[in-house]
C-alpha cells in the first residue's frame, strides 16, 4: 500500500528532499517509523487560552504549557483508514517539564486530500492542501471540524483556525526540521511547536 502522502501529492512527491521521502513514504507492514529530537518551543505565552487547551489536552491534541527545548519521540505506524485508504498512526510524547504528555493523530486520504484526526478519542479533524516547496513539505488547513462522539461541527471559515505544518531537511544540523502553527484570523497565533529530529525505520516492530 501506498503513504496518504505520496496518494495526494502524486508525482509531485518525488520532489520532496530523498530524506523526507523516506520519512513521509509508506511503512513496511509491521514495521515502525520512530524519530527522536527536540522542539525549541511548545505551546502558547498566551495563557488565557490555556483553559480551552486544557479541554483539548485530556485527549492528547494540544496542551496548555509555554515551554522550550523539549525532548520528544515520535512513532508511527502505517494503518488503513475508514474508507480503505492508506493511514499513518502517530503517537508523540513530549517530556514537559513536569509531566510527559502524549498526542495521538491519525492522517490519512478523503476526496483526494489529506485528513488528519485528532486525539484519542478524536477531538478535531483538519482537511489539508499539500504542496512540495524547496524538496520540503508544506500543509495547509482548508477546513477544521471539532468533533465530539457522533457530533462533527465544522467551523466556518472565518472563525476556523488555520494550520500550518511545515517540514524540511536541515543541512546544517544534518536531521528533520518540523513546525506547526495554528492561527486564528482575529486573534493570530494560538499555538505552535517546532524542532528538529532524526528518524528511521524500525522492521518488524
Amino acid at each position: 500500500m501506498t503513504s496518504p502522502y505520496r496518494a495526494v501529492l502524486g508525482a509531485d512527491f518525488d520532489e520532496l528532499h530523498p530524506r523526507l521521502r523516506a520519512y513521509f513514504d509508506a511503512i513496511p507492514a509491521g514495521s515502525t517509523g520512530r524519530g527522536r529530537g527536540v522542539f525549541d518551543t511548545v505551546g502558547t505565552p498566551r495563557r488565557w487560552l490555556w483553559p480551552v487547551l486544557a479541554v483539548f489536552a485530556r485527549s492528547g491534541v494540544l496542551f496548555p504549557v509555554w515551554q522550550r527545548r523539549v525532548p520528544f519521540t515520535v512513532s508511527n505506524v502505517p494503518a488503513t483508514g475508514a474508507e480503505g485508504s492508506p493511514a499513518v498512526r502517530a503517537e508523540r510524547v513530549f517530556a514537559l517539564r513536569g509531566r510527559s504528555r502524549v498526542m495521538r493523530d491519525e492522517i490519512g486520504v478523503r476526496d483526494g486530500a489529506l485528513v488528519d484526526r485528532l486525539g484519542s478519542p478524536v477531538r478535531a479533524e483538519a482537511v489539508f492542501r499539500a504542496r512540495v516547496v524547496d524538496g520540503g513539505l508544506r500543509l495547509a488547513s482548508t477546513r477544521v471540524v471539532l468533533c465530539a462522539g457522533r457530533l462533527r461541527l465544522p467551523l466556518p471559515r472565518g472563525i476556523a483556525p488555520v494550520v500550518v505544518l511545515t517540514e524540511r531537511w536541515d543541512e546544517a544540523h544534518d536531521a528533520q526540521h518540523v513546525s506547526i502553527v495554528v492561527a486564528h484570523p482575529l486573534l493570530g497565533r494560538l499555538y505552535q511547536y517546532a524542532g528538529t529530529f532524526r528518524y528511521d525505520i524500525a522492521p518488524g516492530e
